[in-house]
């Protein structure tokens, strides 16, 4: 089933990426308390800036063009939508993703920015587990990456797509552990 370990930072070749920990999904109701999420992915990006190791930061700003039977067109988003939540402590060092669909690596310089680091490893957490993680997860493999899903600083809005995701997809992309 995959790794169960601590997700801690101990090699040059890793890096942390959080997901849409932003002001405008503060208010989904998360099957997982988001403080404690955004805890936890904050104190990760705490150890990996410690150890001098790249952290990105992404955010979603759109989604994807395509028609879906859920009517979740591209709309207008409020002000202040996209900022990234201060209890990440957001550093002048880290690496900013603005992304339009679910995955972060689409249509965006992650993977040029990952490869020009020598980066090997991806450590993800984030908001939402079964869209955003996932789909980066799903992209983060297909480009040879290592993957370390953290799956104590992530969550969903439905607990069993959260459980799908970190049961059984994470297993088949790469390693599942936790912060402690």
């Amino acid at each position: 089933m995959g790794h169960r370990g601590s997700a801690s930072p101990n090699a040059t070749q890793h890096r942390g990426s959080d997901h849409d920990l932003q002001a405008g999904l503060t208010d989904l109701p998360t099957v997982h308390p988001l403080g404690d999420i955004v805890a936890n992915t904050a104190a990760l990006a705490d150890a990996f800036r410690t150890k001098g190791l790249p952290v990105v930061l992404v955010g979603v700003a759109g989604t994807a063009p395509g028609r879906t039977e859920r009517g979740d067109a591209a709309r207008d988003l409020p002000d202040g939508f996209t900022d990234l939540l201060p209890a990440l402590n957001q550093q002048s060092s880290d690496k900013t993703v603005t992304k339009y669909t679910w995955g972060a690596f689409h249509n965006t310089d992650l993977a040029d920015h990952l490869d020009g680091l020598g980066v090997t490893q991806v450590i993800i957490t984030g908001v939402a587990t079964s869209f955003g993680v996932e789909s980066t997860a799903r992209q983060a493999h297909e480009h040879g990456y290592h993957v370390t899903l953290v799956t104590d600083a992530m969550t969903d809005i439905n607990l069993a797509a959260h459980d799908n995701s970190t049961r059984h997809v994470f297993p088949a992309l790469g390693e599942t552990g936790t912060t402690t």
